[in-house]
This record gives C-alpha cells, sequence and structure tokens, in this order.
C-alpha cells in the first residue's frame, strides 16, 4: 500500500484543536482524531495541549458520507449523529455534505 501523496498545509498544528471543550476530550483520551477542512499538521508532528505532547502520526482524506460510528467514537462523540450535529452546530448554515472531503489528524499521547 502506497502513502497517500499529502497537499501542502494550509494551517499550522497549533491550529489544529482549539476548542476547549476538544481539548479537554483529547486530554481525557476521549478524543484520539480530529477532521478539518484543510490539512493543519504533517506526521510525527508534536501539539502540545494542557501541558501535554500529542503525536499526528497519521493524515488522510475521507469524505463526510463514509464517516461511521467508530470515526465518530474516535472524535470523542457517541455516534455518528451527534458528531454531525455538532459540527452544524460549529459552523451555522453550513450544509453536511456527504461527498465533500475533509482531512483527517489521528494523533496519539506521547
Amino acid at each position: 500500500m502506497s502513502e497517500e501523496v499529502l497537499a501542502p498545509k494550509t494551517c499550522s498544528i497549533e491550529r489544529l484543536i482549539t476548542v476547549e471543550d476538544d481539548v479537554k476530550l483529547v486530554l481525557s483520551g476521549e478524543k484520539l482524531v480530529t477532521r478539518r477542512n484543510g490539512r493543519y499538521a504533517d506526521p510525527g508532528e508534536i501539539m502540545e495541549l494542557g501541558g501535554k505532547s500529542f503525536e499526528v502520526f497519521k493524515v488522510y482524506q475521507q469524505a463526510l458520507g463514509d464517516m461511521t460510528d467508530a470515526d465518530a467514537k474516535a472524535e470523542g462523540y457517541t455516534d455518528f449523529e451527534t458528531y454531525k450535529n455538532y459540527i452544524l452546530s460549529m459552523h451555522k448554515g453550513m450544509p453536511w455534505i456527504p461527498h465533500a472531503k475533509v482531512w483527517v489528524h489521528e494523533f496519539r499521547a506521547v
């Protein structure tokens, strides 16, 4: 299996997780992944949250419509519908477009 060629980063890793509720989910170990419209990190980069370090170890694209309940759970939510409703509440007026691709950033504590 070949590695996906990554597009240039659109933002820095410091902006990957900024919402306080999401930071808490990461620090508690409930959030292990985050999806963003752009690419915020390269595999191997370290982000610092609450005095702890987390390594981004996998970055890839995924269509929103391909998300599963397991994906939503890794985001820190009980199921896909809960995650979808949270995202739509954060971006008022944004439609949910199943074929839209987002960048998935998987990370772990180091």
